[in-house]
């Protein structure tokens, strides 16, 4: 029985947050140019979800190019600010020195149009971006922002290996963490293990990309189609998606990053029947065969663990594998070359001259050459 939204709390926090939050990194252009946001539709949409009780809602400096921070001051005007708990991002790749920690807080402080962040997050955390921050005193930062009022909670975000996931949580008294996971990536970067060792030690959870950006609902192969049309309840893809991350008590807020005001009613619809633990075991069974499904489909078997890293000539080996992977994971080789091209544009699987180093340094033995040359044939001819 439906019961209008629903709320959690972060572990030892009174802060009622709604199951769903709001992301503002995909909000509807007016075209295809990544900053030009249709302003009147994406308001339409960001007020039209808090007025049915979403009260999280995030950002970050990057966003459309620089304008979702903007767009939301004008969107949170008419006292809808102070029905939500507003959430962005320390741009970590952007620090070169402490002060830059205030300066760009003190802009999006300006660009948000107001006096604090409820919740503050240090944005895309990895090996790198991770010890350079300790060198210009994160934690000082924090500890200041924090007693000045600026932020009222504060936390971060990960995109690294599980072993410096664990690192970072054991640094500082954060009180959140946002990691990636869904029902296809839960032994992905901090996945389900990280997400215990957080929970465990006191630190909320949210979670992103639960439907893989979308990939989950855009290009259903058909076999996976006849799994979840086999299921005993109707549910769409997105519906599965979003329900299997729910059904975990530990998890307080799951972002989806929505683009039409249909994706907004979907996302309302089920958040407001997603009670943890509601999903049955044969339910869960249906996941995991659709899981196996995906997984069957991966042409390379690579864990990105980063040991045929740094390669020589430039190539992310990694995210080449990740891409071609994704092409016939999801039957979007169109849409995942055009992602390879945008996030793969520097360090692209052309550059490859065969060197041969990265082979030997493989735990997994994959022939990365001969992968590599697969790539090149997907994506570039």
């Amino acid at each position: 029985m439906k019961t209008g939204m629903l709320y959690r709390s972060f572990p030892g926090k009174d802060d009622k947050l709604s199951v769903l939050g709001f992301g503002c990194m995909r909000l509807p252009l007016r075209s295809h140019k990544g900053k030009d946001i249709d302003i009147e539709l994406s308001q339409a949409m960001v007020r039209h979800a808090i007025d049915r009780g979403v009260n999280y809602i995030d950002t970050a400096w990057p966003y459309h190019g620089g304008e979702s921070e903007k767009f939301l001051a004008g969107a949170l005007s008419d006292g809808y600010r102070e029905r939500v708990r507003l959430a962005t991002k320390l741009p970590s790749w952007m620090i070169k020195k402490h002060e830059d920690m205030d300066r760009i807080l003190g802009k999006q402080l300006e660009k948000l149009n107001t006096d604090y962040i409820d919740y503050y997050l240090i944005h895309a955390l990895n090996q790198t971006h991770w010890d350079n921050l300790r060198k210009a005193g994160l934690f000082e930062f924090i500890d200041r922002a924090l007693a000045d009022g600026k932020i009222r909670h504060i936390g971060f975000s990960f995109h690294d290996k599980l072993p410096l996931f664990k690192e970072i949580i054991d640094a500082y008294s954060w009180e959140f963490c946002q990691i990636q996971y869904n029902f296809l990536d839960v032994d992905h970067q901090a996945g389900r293990e990280g997400l215990a060792y957080a929970y465990d030690r006191g630190v909320g959870i949210i979670v992103m990309e639960p439907l893989r950006g979308g990939s989950f609902t855009k290009t259903v192969p058909d076999a996976v189609k006849d799994v979840w049309n086999s299921a005993p309840v109707s549910r769409t893809p997105a519906e599965w998606g979003l329900r299997w991350v729910w059904n975990d008590p530990r998890v307080t807020v799951v972002l989806s990053g929505m683009s039409a005001m249909d994706q907004v009613e979907e996302n309302l619809r089920i958040a407001e029947d997603a009670h943890p633990g509601a999903l049955s075991d044969e339910e869960l069974a249906i996941v995991d065969r659709v899981r196996r499904i995906y997984k069957e489909r991966i042409r390379v078997d690579c864990t990105a663990c980063g040991y045929c890293m740094p390669c020589p000539h430039g190539v992310d080996i990694p995210l080449a594998f990740r891409f071609y992977n994704e092409a016939f994971i999801f039957d979007d080789i169109q849409g995942k070359k055009a992602d390879y091209a945008r996030f793969g544009s520097d360090s692209g699987a052309d550059l490859c001259i065969a060197c041969g180093e990265c082979e030997p340094q493989c735990p997994q033995q994959i022939p990365i050459i001969s992968e590599l040359e697969r790539v090149r044939e997907l994506f570039y001819d």
